[in-house]
Formats: C-alpha cells, structure tokens, sequence
C-alpha cells in the first residue's frame, strides 16, 4: 500500500452553541478547597462557616477543636495579633471577597498547624510577612499590590507545594520576586491576574528550580518575547505542566510564532490552553510546534475557536510522527455559525491513545477521522448532544470503527435504548469500558452484551431494582450509583461471580444484608444512601474487600453501630471520620460517629448479664459475712418462732376455748441442767405471771413417776424440752419426750417446746432418740444465747409462746371454781 493510501484528509464538524465556562479562580477555588479538605479535614463537626454574616472582626471564642474557618464575603479589614491565638487546631483559614487590607505578621504566631490559606479577591496592597512554616497551599491572587516580591520568611516555607500569585497592579516580573522560593520544592505555581505583562527580568522564573506545574494567567499579545524568555526561564526547572490562560485576548492579531520555544521546551509533557480566542492560524501555528515538541498531552479548555481562514485549519503534512499521547477539547465556544472544519492528516498519531471531545455541542460522530487512528484506547464524547442515531450512524460501520478502543464514555448525552446500545457495542471488539451515565437510559428489552466488556456505568439513570437482569455476568465493574436501587441482595450479588468494585452510591439502600457474599469484590461504594447501622458480620462474606464508601448515610448512634465504630476496620474507610454522622437519636444529631462512645456494657447484654452475676455474687458474699458476723441465723430463726407462734395463735383460737390446763408450761430437763432452769428458766417466766410445772415441786407424792409425768405433760398447755447432752443421757427425759409428743399428735396442737442449751447436731444423737432427731430436723427451737444483748429476745419469744394459753387456765380455774359451788350447794341441800 502506497504512502498516499494512508494519508486522509478528513473534515469533521462540531455544531456551534456555547458551553459553560469554567473560571480560574473557580478552579482555584476549587482544587484549593479539595486539596485543603484532603489535608486538614478529620470532622464536619470541626468545621466554622461563616460566609455572609455581616462580621467586622474575626469573632471571639470560636470552638477552640475549630479545623477549617470560612469568613469570606465579610467585611473584615485586619487580622490582628491574638484574634485566632484559641484555634490551636486551625488548618484552613479562607478569608475571600472581605476586603482584607492588613494582615498582622504576627497573626498566626499561636497556629502551628495552619496548612491552607487563602485570602484571594482582597484588597491587600503588600504581601505579608507571615510565620506560617507549616502552610502547603497560599492563595494570594485577586489582589492589589503592586509586586509580586515575596518576603524573605517565604524561604522557612519548606511544605509549600501551591502558591497562587494575582494582582492587576503588577505588570512586571522581578529577578528577586521568587528568590525566597530558590529551595522550596514547589508543585505548582498560579501566576497572573489575566493582564498582560509588559516586563520580565530573564532569569526570574528560572530560580523556582525544583518547580513541576505553572498556570500563566498572563496576556502576551505584544509582548511574545516576553514568552518566549519565559519558557526559556522554565526550560532550566523541573516543570512538566505549562498552563495559558487567557493567552490571546479577543482582540488580538497573532502576526508571529508564538509558540517556536516549545520545540526546545525538553521537559515539558502537557499544555494546556485555557480561556482563550484562538482562530486557526494560531491554531496551525501551535499545532507545528507541538508535533515537533516533548509534549505528550495538548488540552483546550473552554476556547473560543474561530476561522479566520476559508478552508478552516489547514494542517500540513509531517513527515514525523507526533509525540502526542492525549488530544482534549472541553468546552469549546464557535465564533460563527457554521461547521468548523479541520484538515488534517491522522497518519503520524501512532501514540495518541487518548482523545476527548467534550462539551462540544456534537451530534454526530465523525466516524472516519477517529477510526483512522489505529492507537486510540480511550475515547470520550461526554457532554455533548449524541444519541444512538448519532453515533452508529450508516456511514459508520461498527464493524470497521475503533480497532484498538478500549474504554469509551458516553455521559451526559441523549442515549435511552440500553438494548441497542448493547447490541452496537458489542461491535467494538476489544471495548472493556462503557460509561452511560448522566443519560436518559431506559430498559427496552434484553440485553446482548459483548463478553470482553467488564465495566459499565449506569450512574444517574433511573432504572430501579430491575436493572440487574439486564447486566451481563461479565462484569468486573458496576456503577450503578444514583439509579433508584432500593435493596442489595445475595441473588443479585451471585448474577457477577468475577465484580470487583461496585457502586452504588446515592440511592435509597436502607440494609446491608449478613449473607451477601462476594468472593473477589475489592470495592464497595454504599455512600449517600438511607443505611443506619452497618451489622457485625456483614463483611465476613467479602474477603477481598479493600474500600468500603459509606460515609454520608443517617447513621444511628445507638447499640447498632457499636460494632462499627469500635471494632471495624476504618483502614477500608477512605471516607473515615470526615463523612459519618449521626442522625438518631436527636440527641447526637451531627455529632461525629468518631466521637460517638457507646458502653461496652450497654452493648452487650451478655456482659450485663456477667457483669450482674458478678456484682450480684459479691453482694450475697457481703451479705453473707455480715449476716454471719452479726448472728444473723440466729435472729432469723427467733423471727421465724414468732411468726410461727402468732400464726398458730390465729389458727388455735377454737381450739383453746375447748381446752384447759393448769399450766402455762411443763419443764423436762437433765438433773445436771437444773443450776440453769432453777436460776433462770423459771425464775424468769414466773416472774411474769406464768405457771410453771417442775418435777421436783409439782409431781404428786407417792404417784408411779411415768403418772405424774403424763399427768403434768396433759395438764400443761405447752412442753418445754431443756436440750443437752446431759438430756440425752437420761432415760427419763426420753419418757417425757414421748408422752409430750403423743400428746401433740392426739390433740393436733403445736405443744412441744425445745430450748438448746448446747449445740446437739441431730445425727449425734443415740438411736433411742430417732424420734428427737426427727423433730429437731422439722421443727424450730430456741437457743440460748451466750449474748446478753440476745437474752431479751430469748425471754420475749418464750413467753410469747405460753401466754397463749391463759385463756385456758382461766377458764379452767372458772370451771373448778362452779364444781366446788356445786357440790357445796348439793351438801347442804
């Protein structure tokens, strides 16, 4: 095949309508706030915004845990020595668009740890000398002085990695402005406030040595030697990244090259053009210089393109190949009405692997100039107007487009047919990636996917649970955030035995179930949904897993999350603490999950019921020895008697009226134990009016002594037992006890008193004494106390005991009395 077979010249057209712009210091902005969050941010809850409200002075007694501060759009003039001296824990301090004029070098004397500052849009007229060693990122631009001479104190900034640098006063660049920075090892400088220099010290750029990225925000209209020195300066640094913005004005005539320095520009990888108007002469002429350049990466960001030729961009022939690995166009604004044109050979792109054409209002594929790169791998059409008819159109043959594509993007387009689209991919042999998001994607029917596609995105299509039928069991990747998924199950988890990351962010999954069981998932994006607690257990399925997103949810601080905040493993938790909060119960509503410190104890009913074992042992134990210090069995069983003999009051009360005796009680005791009942048994009970029965006064002369002792036992309304070993030893206490205790069975009556002298253990006793045994095991008795304290009570349950039956005794002294009248009566009659 001849040469002149493989050169095309091919036309490719791009509808005009305007795209969004993007503004530097809204880029700064941003990249500054994001990589501030990176480096300061532990807890939303440390976080101070205070944007709009009408401050004259930074306030007094801010929380002193305060991490980032904003006290933009105020009108705070000074900062002054000890307003911030509290916040020791200050890392990013934003003070924009608040017509700041002073700032004291001594402001920041008590913030050692401050690492982002940013004070752009203000009205500061020099810059201060500020002891901040330990700031990384300093946003200066958008002010007023007239320099851009750094103090000497810059050179303590050894952690200075972003430095932005904008005044509309400031016209010239200075041999001295960035000495201070000679050492620094800087990864990016922001220069400029989009006016045009109009003088360069050569040489001054050329001390930032050690510096990677520069973004001029600079016009060189009338002033390209100007930039060419630059580069030349830049050329003798580390820098890698050249940015241009607003590098030609609307109204300017490029009538020089001004890009002939790149060509000798040997470690620069990447421009960038951004902000710019740039019609295709210029455009030709940046093009040349790049083929023959290092550079590897070309990128237009919102430009405003213009033919100022009739056949548009005229590109000639090369006859080298470029260097050029990745080609972006986003946002691109069309001067004219009419379709641009490009003519240009895509013959020497043997690198380029990556092309983007975004935000560039296209309809239709221009299907011929891309199939004819042969090394294209990624291919992004994102932003713009496709459709299905669009991209498979008839004169792009599926068959014959992107040999070599790899991964392709079609977000925020018009796409809705996913059975199409899968049909029509699947003509693109090697295509491993797809990206429909931000589409309008709609189920139509089954879905035939090509096998080597393992990623796809869904993102931001409202598909609901169903969407998973429709997916093939190819894939490694899936997002499938914000799509209106409700519920995660196993049986869907088993439809991907090879997914490894899944996302499903921004949904309404309100559980994460235990059985889900994923073998070579790595990652896991559940973030943004309506999950409360994250379960014990629910990653034993997952061991592969590496990340896990699940910040932003309404967690409840209770029990639920004890596991997760205690003993989870917040390695997999990119988004850990600065994402999780608490939304239940009111009470730790916004409070950080980090800070919340559930009880071990109230968590875990097992250990309760340990922990309650345990102190409810100790509390017996205590009891236990107190009870037995104090001679606690002792009084326990004199209350058990008086229950015992009240109760029995109440339930005998009939049978006392039918009952008579002579005696309130009879004594059986030992000869041996008569010292103690003479000296204080009877003594005592006699005292208080209670008639006592005693072998020694009572029994009846001449009378068999078995007689007298069933006579007394029957005349007496209880007997008392005087317990002893000398009792068990005698054979006639043994008779005595007999009889009282017939004389209890027959009469059904509690009659049977023992007093303990001693302790006698019930199975010392003699075998003549089984019966003994047996009561002494059934029945409550009293014991005599070696306390004197005790003795009262002794004496007081006794008595209780007999005076029962005084009733009885007077009754039967009635009845005698009657008797002895009767018969007096009979006599005389």
């Amino acid at each position: 095949m001849s040469r002149e077979a493989h050169k095309m010249y091919l036309t490719f057209w791009i509808i005009a309508v305007p795209s969004i712009g993007i503004l530097l210091h809204g880029t700064m902005a941003f990249n500054t706030a994001e990589k501030g969050f990176q480096m300061c941010m532990t807890l939303r809850e440390n976080t101070k915004d205070l944007r709009h409200h009408n401050l004259n002075a930074i306030p007094p007694n801010l929380p002193a845990q305060t991490e980032y501060l904003d006290i933009s759009y105020n009108n705070i003039a000074r900062i002054e020595d000890g307003q911030l001296i509290n916040l020791t824990q200050l890392c990013f301090l934003k003070a924009t668009n608040c017509n700041l004029r002073f700032i004291s070098p001594d402001a920041f004397a008590n913030n050692k740890e401050i690492k982002v500052l940013n004070v752009s849009n203000n009205l500061l007229k020099i810059i201060s000398n500020m002891n901040l060693n330990t700031l990384r990122v300093i946003d200066l631009s958008g002010n007023e002085y007239y320099g851009y001479a750094l103090p000497d104190h810059f050179s303590n900034f050894t952690h200075l990695e972003i430095l932005a640098l904008g005044s509309k006063n400031t016209i010239s660049l200075k041999l001295k402005d960035f000495t201070p920075l000679k050492d620094i090892h800087l990864e990016q400088l922001i220069l400029g406030e989009g006016i045009q220099v109009q003088e360069y010290e050569p040489g001054s750029l050329a001390q930032l040595r050690y510096l990677k990225r520069i973004t001029l925000n600079v016009s060189f209209c009338q002033s390209f030697v100007i930039f060419d020195q630059i580069l030349v300066d830049l050329n003798q640094t580390q820098t890698q990244e050249l940015s241009l913005v607003k590098f030609v004005p609307d109204d300017c005539h490029v009538l020089v090259d001004p890009f002939t320095a790149l060509k000798n520009f040997d470690g620069l990888r990447k421009i960038t053009i951004i902000q710019t108007w740039i019609n295709s002469t210029v455009m030709v002429k940046l093009l040349k210089n790049v083929w023959h350049s290092p550079i590897e990466d070309l990128t237009f960001i919102n430009i405003v393109y213009n033919e100022d030729t009739p056949d548009g961009m005229q590109f000639p022939n090369q006859n080298t190949t470029t260097k050029l690995k990745s080609i972006t166009f986003d946002g691109i604004k069309h001067y004219q009405y009419r379709y641009p044109k490009f003519n240009i050979s895509v013959e020497h792109f043997t690198h380029l692997s990556y092309l983007k054409f975004s935000g560039t209002g296209m309809n239709i594929l221009p299907c011929n100039l891309i199939s004819a790169i042969p090394s294209l791998q990624i291919l992004d059409l994102s932003d713009n107007l496709l459709e299905e008819s669009g991209f498979w159109w008839p004169l792009c043959k599926p068959t014959e487009i992107f040999p070599s594509l790899r991964h392709l993007s079609l977000s925020h387009n018009r796409f809705f047919d996913l059975a199409l689209i899968s049909k029509q991919s699947s003509q693109i042999k090697l295509l491993e990636s797809l990206d429909l998001s931000f589409n309008s994607i709609r189920l139509t029917g089954p879905c035939s996917w090509s096998p080597h596609l393992t990623e796809l995105s869904l993102s931001h299509n409202n598909l609901g649970n169903g969407v998973f039928k429709y997916l093939s069991t190819n894939f490694k990747r899936l997002d499938l955030s914000k799509t209106g998924i409700t519920t995660i199950s196993q049986k869907v988890l088993s439809q991907f035995p090879s997914l490894t990351h899944l996302i499903l962010s921004s949904n309404n999954i309100q559980v994460i179930p235990l059985n889900l069981r994923a073998p070579v998932l790595q990652a896991l994006f559940i973030d943004q949904n309506a999950i409360a607690y994250i379960s014990e257990g629910v990653l034993d399925g997952l061991p592969k897993l590496e990340t896990l997103v699940a910040g932003k949810n309404p967690f409840s601080c209770t029990c639920d999350s004890y596991w997760f905040v205690t003993a989870m493993n917040k390695s997999l938790l990119p988004d850990w603490p600065l994402d999780y909060s608490c939304s239940t119960p009111p009470s730790y509503a916004d409070t950080s999950l980090v800070n919340f410190k559930p009880g071990n104890l109230s968590c875990h009913p097992w250990l309760q019921a340990v922990v309650s074992f345990s102190v409810l042992t100790v509390i017996i134990a205590v009891f236990a020895i107190v009870f037995h210090v104090c001679d606690g069995v002792w009084y326990t069983k004199m209350l058990w008697v008086w229950i015992r003999v009240k109760r029995r009051a109440r339930k005998g009360e009939d049978r006392l009226l039918k009952g008579s005796f002579n005696y309130h009680a009879f004594i059986s005791y030992s000869q041996h134990d008569s010292a103690w009942v003479d000296t204080q048994l009877v003594p005592t009970l006699e005292g208080t009016g209670l008639s006592l029965c005693i072998h020694e006064r009572d029994f009846v002369p001449g009378q068999w002594i078995v007689d007298n002792i069933i006579n007394c036992v029957e005349a007496s309304y209880k007997t008392i037992f005087v317990l002893s070993q000398n009792f068990v030893q005698s054979e006639w206490c043994n008779y005595e006890l007999f009889f009282a205790q017939h004389r209890a069975i027959s009469v059904d009556q509690d009659s049977v008193v023992f007093i303990l002298l001693e302790p006698i253990p019930p199975d010392s006793l003699p075998s003549k004494f089984l019966k003994l045994r047996t009561l002494l095991r059934q029945q409550t008795y009293l014991e005599w106390p070696k306390d004197e304290c005790k003795k009262h009570i002794f004496w007081s349950s006794l008595r209780s005991m007999l005076q029962i039956g005084d009733k009885g005794i007077a009754l039967r002294n009635v009845a005698t009395n009657i008797m002895d009248t009767c018969s007096l009566l009979a006599n005389e009659g």
